[in-house]
């Protein structure tokens, strides 16, 4: 399989492999809601058809189990660390894509009065969801998750500030004026 595209979901499924030694996809969905999952978006299905594209194509060994449900068992091989590596160390101008469906509802009018106090408790929840992680992380994560979620946190702190800015006083006027 020359040529074969590694997207972001490959190199979800190499680093958890790398990590991890050797998953099964469901154990890889686990993995991603506890962790990447949290700022990137994908479809679990992604988790089953990936590991099995990616060993095809020789970055992952897969076994199935001998006995019992005979689920397949992916490890990360030489050429998927590889593949791993070149793609941690190459930069990227790429930003954040903001896919937020509060937002998407404010830009086609909908009133911020309404949605910025749901928007600021969700926004406290999510918050407190990830300084609790923050507050019982094991000493030895790596550097790499903790700064993925200093980023979460950073961010949802952002938004609460941003919605607090916005939502309007029940006279129509702004509470305060947005952070520019």
């Amino acid at each position: 399989m020359q040529g074969t595209r590694l997207s972001p979901i490959s190199f979800i499924v190499l680093g958890f492999l790398s990590w991890a030694g050797e998953s099964t996809p469901y154990r890889l969905k686990q993995l991603v809601a506890q962790s990447v999952g949290n700022f990137w978006t994908l479809q679990h299905a992604q988790l089953y058809t990936e590991p099995e594209r990616l060993a095809k194509a020789g970055y992952l060994t897969e076994q199935r189990e001998r006995g019992g449900r005979r689920r397949k068992l992916y490890a990360i091989t030489d050429k998927g660390r590889q593949a791993l590596e070149e793609w941690r160390a190459e930069p990227t101008d790429a930003i954040l894509e903001l896919r937020a469906p509060a937002l998407l509802k404010l830009f086609f009018g909908a009133d911020p009065a309404v949605l910025a106090p749901i928007q600021i408790e969700a926004h406290r929840r999510k918050l407190a969801e990830y300084e609790q992680i923050r507050d019982t992380m094991p000493e030895d994560v790596p550097a790499g998750p903790r700064l993925a979620l200093d980023a979460g946190i950073d961010a949802e702190r952002n938004q609460i500030a941003w919605w607090e800015a916005v939502m309007v006083s029940p006279d129509g006027h702004r509470s305060r004026a947005p952070a520019s």
